[in-house]
C-alpha cells in the first residue's frame, strides 16, 4: 500500500480560518524601527497594513479553489507522505517535467507557468513545447509531511522526486528549479540517472578562482558585491532556520504576524522591485503563499532544511545536460566561466533583463521561455 496514490484536495476547517482573524486581531506589536527603510527587517507600518488586509480583506478560499483546479495527490514515498499537483498536457509527446520550489515559496510559484507549459497550443505555443508537470511540496513544506526524523536533505529529496516520477511511470523526464529547488534538482543531475535527461536552474551556485578574480568585469564585481551583501547583512534568516529552526519555530507557529513578516521581508529583498515588493507581485499571491505556511504550521519543519543542508548548498560537478537562467535580481549571479565548471555539460545559459529569486512567481512568461529553450535541445 506504500506506493498508493491517492488523490489530495486543499480544505482548511473554517475553524483554522477564523483562528487566523482572532490571532490577528490580538496581535501585540513590536515598536516602531528606528530607521526609514528594511534594514533592520520589515517595517512596522508595512507589516500591520499586509496583516490587517490579512485580517479583513484577504480571501483564502479563492486560493484554494485556484489550487483545487489542478489534479492533486499524496504518495508515501521513504515513510514520509509527499504531496504534488500532477497536470498530464493534453499532447501525447509531451516530456515529464518535475518542478521544485525553494523557501519562502511553495507550490503557488508555479500556478502562472502551469497551462502554458502544458497546454501550450491555448497559449500561443507549439505542441512540440508541451510538458507533463509533477510540482511536489517539499517535506516539511506546505501540504506534504512533516519528517519526524533528521536526515531529510538534499539527496534523499531528490531519490524521492526520482522515485516519485518512476510511480507516475514517467521512463523519463526533465527536472527545474530554483532555490532550495535548485538544491534538490542538482541533487538529482549529481545522482544523475538513466530516465533524467536534462536539468534547469534558476539559481546557479559557483564560486570565482583567484584567476577570476584577476580580471573581474564591471558586471562580475556587481555581482560579488551582491554575494558580499547577502553574507553580511541578509542571512540571519539562514543562519537562524540552519542551527536553531525549533527554538525559532515557536513564535512562527503561534503569531500569524511572524510569519507573515519573515516572509514579506524576502519579498521585497528578493523580487525584482521599485523599493516595494507589491511592485513584483500582488498583496493577494504574497498572502497565499505567507498562508499556506500559516495553515500548514509549517515555519518550524520548512526551516529544518537548512539545518539539514545549507552547509551543503554548493553543488558538486555535474556532467548531466544542464540549462542555467539568471535573473538581475537573484541573489547569487555567477559568470559563465565559473558555472562551467560546476555544471559541465551547459545547454543552455542566459542572463535576463528583468525578474528576481522568484523567478516564476514574477516573470511567468520569462520563465516558461527559458524552460521551453532549455528542454527543446533535449527532446
Amino acid at each position: 500500500m506504500s506506493n498508493l496514490i491517492k488523490p489530495f484536495n486543499v480544505a482548511i476547517p473554517q475553524a483554522q480560518l477564523d483562528d487566523l482573524k482572532a490571532r490577528l486581531a490580538n496581535t501585540r506589536w513590536p515598536n516602531e524601527e528606528p530607521v526609514d527603510d528594511w534594514s533592520q527587517g520589515a517595517p512596522l507600518n508595512a507589516v500591520k497594513s499586509l496583516c490587517e488586509y490579512w485580517q479583513n480583506d484577504y480571501d483564502w478560499r479563492r486560493c484554494e479553489r485556484e489550487i483545487n483546479a489542478h489534479p492533486q495527490f499524496t504518495t508515501e514515498i521513504d515513510g514520509l507522505e509527499i504531496h504534488f499537483l500532477h497536470i498530464r498536457s493534453p499532447h501525447e509527446n509531451a516530456l515529464p517535467m518535475i518542478m521544485t520550489h525553494g523557501w519562502p515559496g511553495s507550490i503557488l510559484e508555479f500556478m502562472k507557468v502551469i497551462e502554458p507549459l502544458s497546454n501550450p497550443t491555448a497559449h500561443g505555443g507549439k505542441a512540440e513545447d508541451a510538458f507533463h508537470l509533477v510540482i511536489p511540496s517539499l517535506p516539511g513544506y506546505g501540504f506534504s509531511g512533516k519528517p519526524t526524523s533528521t536526515g531529510w536533505g538534499l539527496e534523499r529529496i531528490a531519490k524521492a522526486w526520482i522515485t516519485l516520477m518512476a510511480r507516475l511511470d514517467y521512463s523519463e523526464f526533465v527536472a527545474q528549479g530554483g532555490d532550495w529547488g535548485s538544491g534538490v534538482t542538482s541533487a538529482i543531475g549529481h545522482i544523475h540517472p538513466p530516465q533524467c535527461r536534462a536539468i534547469h536552474i534558476n539559481m546557479a551556485l559557483a564560486h570565482p578562482t583567484e584567476d577570476d578574480m584577476a580580471s573581474l568585469s564591471e558586471r562580475d564585481q556587481k555581482a560579488l558585491a551582491d554575494i558580499k551583501h547577502y553574507f553580511d547583512s541578509d542571512s540571519g534568516y539562514a543562519m537562524i532556520q540552519k542551527s536553531r529552526p525549533q527554538s525559532m519555530g515557536y513564535g512562527l507557529a503561534d503569531s500569524p504576524a511572524a510569519q507573515a513578516a519573515w516572509i514579506y521581508e524576502k519579498f521585497h529583498g528578493w523580487t525584482d522591485n521599485n523599493g516595494h515588493p507589491e511592485d513584483a507581485l500582488t498583496v493577494d499571491q504574497m498572502l497565499d503563499d505567507i498562508s499556506i505556511y500559516w495553515l500548514t504550521n509549517s515555519g518550524a519543519s520548512s526551516a529544518r532544511l537548512y539545518w539539514e543542508s545549507f552547509h551543503n548548498i554548493f553543488a558538486e560537478p555535474l556532467t548531466i545536460p544542464c540549462g542555467v537562467s539568471i535573473f538581475p535580481k537573484e541573489l547569487f549571479r555567477p559568470a559563465r566561466k565559473w558555472a562551467e565548471r560546476i555544471y559541465q555539460n551547459l545547454i543552455h545559459w542566459n542572463e535576463l533583463d528583468k525578474g528576481g529569486h522568484f523567478a516564476a512567481f514574477e516573470q511567468p512568461e520569462i520563465f516558461i521561455n527559458e524552460v521551453r529553450s532549455c528542454f527543446a535541445k533535449v527532446r
